[in-house]
């Protein structure tokens, strides 16, 4: 375990001294915490956003392309693709010890272990400047690549960001598309991880497991309150059926359910093994007992279970969303949820979940003896999860063994492409481009 350095000596440290580095390429940096966020949150009218989705996409693989455009006012690129003088230096935000064992083995031997610095803090403006010395970084769902931290990225020399998710929704691609900084992702590692975590939600929730399991433990053996229902027969709704929506959607069906599905663009696949698709959103929620969200975050999915979404579903049903914190209203759920018109919920992510999820805040307190809580924490969350009827994890269904090393086996892929002097892709794009050089 590397010796915990402090956040300023790791700013004077960071190469272009490699021996600076703690060994293995592991370094601890100690950050400032997250301001206290002020004011409340600005909630969109249920009226303004309306899950009305007719003319967009839902599914990740739909038809048109994996390949998101570069905006069409992007200037002439000054940067590119690594010369054959250079060599690929890449610095990774955001690990984690599970990534000891799982992706930094594949990366190093890639690359070479003396050409990766990883990073345990996230990804923001004060913390790019541990990237010195770096042409990549290796970014994770949650870091902060806004304007001003592209800006810091690219003065010192950054040029590609490789993700190592699907979602790039927190990356400023017009920043990246005016400093010349290309970005990739990972479009697909394992559909089934978050479909089966999506079903476990499912199941945690119908048959009651944490109340039961709470009860146990205390010595109550009792049944009282703890009744569930046969899935089998069961409508369940699924939002998106691109590869992930898709096996939720098989494993549903092997389990007795009918299936109801969304998306502008119908799967053949789906269809044959006997997904109904209906035209809307707003047609599918009051038709079904449970609701499974498998979509991206876009400005049009955004709050698309809002107080309208809540108000059409039907009374007692149970919401699941494993794919993008932003596509529930916080608010409207806790009303919904309020008013009894949800039963109950299951939450692999949250809206405001960066700065809090991949963190350990119970450590965490304010300046007031006796006092258990930090300034920032998340009242909203808390209250949620606190409820015995919404099951909340923190952005862990993609956690298997077999994703990470497929969302390593890409990214190196990537980065590869970028080292190699340019893309592999039609056009010399990268294969998994989102903006390219």
């Amino acid at each position: 375990m590397s010796a915990h350095v402090s956040f300023a000596t790791m700013l004077a440290a960071v190469t272009p001294r490699p021996n600076a580095r703690e060994p293995g390429g592991w370094i601890r940096a100690s950050v400032p915490k997250r301001a206290p966020q002020s004011g409340s949150t600005t909630i969109r009218s249920a009226k303004a956003r309306a899950p009305n989705l007719r003319s967009r996409a839902l599914a990740e693989d739909a038809p048109e392309s994996n390949i998101v455009p570069s905006p069409s006012d992007a200037p002439e690129l000054a940067r590119g693709p690594l010369k054959p003088t250079e060599t690929l230096k890449l610095a990774v935000f955001s690990t984690s010890s599970y990534m000891r064992h799982t992706q930094a083995p594949v990366i190093e031997e890639a690359l070479g272990a003396d050409n990766v610095r990883w990073l345990d803090v996230g990804l923001t403006p004060q913390t790019a400047p541990l990237a010195a010395g770096c042409n990549a970084t290796c970014l994770f769902v949650n870091d902060r690549a806004d304007a001003e931290t592209i800006d810091a990225l690219a003065d010192l020399g950054v040029r590609f960001i490789a993700m190592r998710c699907a979602g790039f929704d927190r990356v400023d691609l017009d920043a990246c598309a005016r400093r010349g900084v290309a970005v990739t992702r990972v479009p697909a590692y394992s559909p089934y991880a978050i479909a089966e975590h999506a079903i476990a939600m499912m199941l945690a929730l119908n048959r009651q497991l944490m109340k039961g399991h709470a009860r146990v433990v205390q010595g109550n053996y009792s049944l009282s309150g703890l009744v569930g229902f046969d899935m089998h027969g069961k409508t369940v709704g699924i939002v998106g059926t691109g590869k992930i929506g898709r096996c939720t959607a098989k494993i549903l069906l092997g389990m007795g359910c009918e299936v109801l599905a969304y998306d502008v663009f119908q799967s053949k696949e789906a269809i044959d093994m006997g997904v109904k698709y209906v035209d809307t959103v707003e047609e599918l929620l009051p038709r079904c007992q449970i609701v499974s969200l498998h979509c991206p975050l876009t400005d049009d999915t955004h709050h698309l279970m809002n107080d309208a979404a809540f108000e059409l579903m039907r009374r007692g049903s149970m919401l699941v969303n494993t794919s993008r914190g932003g596509l529930v209203d916080t608010a409207a759920l806790a009303r919904a949820l309020d008013a009894q018109k949800i039963a109950c919920v299951a939450m692999d992510v949250y809206e405001h979940e960066a700065g809090l999820f991949f963190e350990d805040k119970s450590e965490e307190t304010d300046a007031t003896p006796g006092s258990s809580l930090s300034p920032d924490w998340d009242l909203s969350l808390g209250s949620l999860a606190s409820r015995p009827n919404v099951l909340v994890t923190s952005h862990q269904a993609f956690l298997t063994a077999e994703a990470l090393g497929n969302i390593a086996t890409t990214t190196v892929e990537n980065l590869r492409e970028f080292a190699g002097g340019g893309g592999a892709g039609e056009g010399g794009a990268y294969v998994n481009e989102v903006i390219g050089h």
